[in-house]
């Protein structure tokens, strides 16, 4: 059954009007008459079947029925990941949603190549890849932000797993504002990391993070500055490594249901 995202709420009976896009995707491209039957969620009623009423050149028009699976929410976990290079970053918010990243914040640093991007093509990507994935709800794409600042504002709940890529001392102690970025299992596997808490997975730019940067990352109580592996990955390549072994050891792979 096609899944469509709406702004509207769903309830029984309710009709709901596509937007032209939607509406021409449904019709044109799918090619759905009246009659048809189509999954809608909106990210806080749950997941409704409607069928298409009215199908023309002026528009489509649907009815919900029922409900088909109630509202839940994937784990509290935010992406940030510094802007690249844009097919990249398109791949990047893709995957984060099929992953199951509750919001993706883009973030501007020192080595950053660009500090703007297309945050509503962004969003769409995002939008599409929930309707393919099955999700009920669609993440927040939010706009680019300083480091800095980023950092001034930040919640200490949320810890910041900060994906170190920039090669320690191979002889230094691991942990600590000058260890060595620990293993990443390890961190996300210590008795203090449970199902349930509030988390963020912090990606860099191609060139990697300013000295400066990094230094004041590793600082900050709520960062746990993590390594990947012996190589260097690329930033898509990361971020979906990273926001995979997250998911396997906290999040919803562990079957721990969350509401």
């Amino acid at each position: 059954m096609i899944r469509l995202f709406i702004p509207d709420d769903l309830r029984p009976g309710a009709e709901i009007s596509l937007a032209i896009d939607q509406a021409r995707y449904l019709t044109a491209v799918m090619r759905q008459v009246v009659g048809d039957a189509i999954a809608l969620f909106n990210g806080r009623d749950g997941e409704w079947r409607a069928i298409i009423v009215e199908a023309s050149k002026k528009g489509c028009r649907l009815r919900a029925e029922r409900m088909l699976r109630p509202q839940s929410s994937p784990p509290d976990l935010d992406l940030v990941v510094a802007l690249i290079k844009r097919a990249r970053l398109e791949t990047i918010i893709e995957k984060a949603t099929e992953l199951g990243a509750r919001r993706i914040r883009l973030l501007v640093t020192r080595r950053t190549i660009a500090d703007h991007t297309n945050v509503p093509r962004l969003q769409a990507i995002a939008t599409e890849a929930a309707e393919q994935t099955g999700r009920l709800d669609t993440p927040q794409v939010l706009a680019p932000e300083k480091l800095d600042r980023m950092l001034a504002a930040w919640d200490p709940a949320r810890r910041l797993m900060f994906c170190d890529e920039a090669g320690d001392d191979p002889v230094a102690e691991w942990g600590g504002p000058e260890g060595r970025a620990r293993p990443v299992l390890e961190v996300l596997g210590a008795g203090d990391a449970a199902p349930g808490q509030p988390w963020a997975l912090l990606i860099g730019p191609e060139g990697g993070f300013d000295p400066v940067e990094r230094n004041a990352l590793r600082s900050l109580p709520f960062v746990a500055p993590v390594t990947l592996g012996p190589r260097i990955l690329r930033a898509d390549t990361a971020a979906i490594s990273a926001l995979t072994l997250w998911q396997a050891v906290l999040g919803d792979w562990t079957g721990v249901q969350l509401s």
